[in-house]
């Protein structure tokens, strides 16, 4: 019906469930798929601690991702603490430097593997509020 109506799909996922994306967009080239938040690596429960792998599971599942021209992504949302990357408690705030250190090869393997006409940027602000300042946030971007 989304195609019929021409309408898009939003998805926000984690990103074991990249696969099935992928064969959903391959299944319905006539409907643009919006995956949100990169494609939801994860880094907590069974993911914890396991950043560099999971970091490569992604990457593979977001190549495939993107192969069909009727999937794109939104760059951002990676400062949840689902991710991984719990910035708060800490004795200083996250500066934007780190920050940036720590999304870029997300963001950059979107950018390269999607092409900048299929990303498009999200702040996820005020959700990521709980990870650090708008300002900081933005500088990182």
């Amino acid at each position: 019906m989304l195609d019929k109506l021409g309408l898009s799909f939003d998805a926000y996922l984690y990103h074991p469930q990249l696969p099935e994306i992928a064969d959903l967009a391959n299944a319905f080239p006539g409907v643009t798929i919006i995956l949100n938040h990169v494609g939801g690596p994860l880094g907590v429960g069974p993911y914890a601690g396991k950043q560099d792998q999971i970091f490569q599971e992604w990457k593979e599942s977001m190549t495939a991702v993107a192969a069909p021209p009727n999937v794109v992504v939104k760059v951002g949302g990676l400062v949840m603490p689902v991710c991984g990357t719990d910035w708060r408690g800490r004795p200083m705030p996250v500066a934007s430097g780190e920050l940036a250190q720590a999304t870029a090869p997300y963001y950059l393997h979107c950018i390269e593997e999607f092409g900048p006409e299929r990303c498009m940027f999200e702040s996820n602000f005020p959700v990521d509020k709980i990870a650090c300042s708008c300002t900081v946030l933005w500088n990182a971007f």
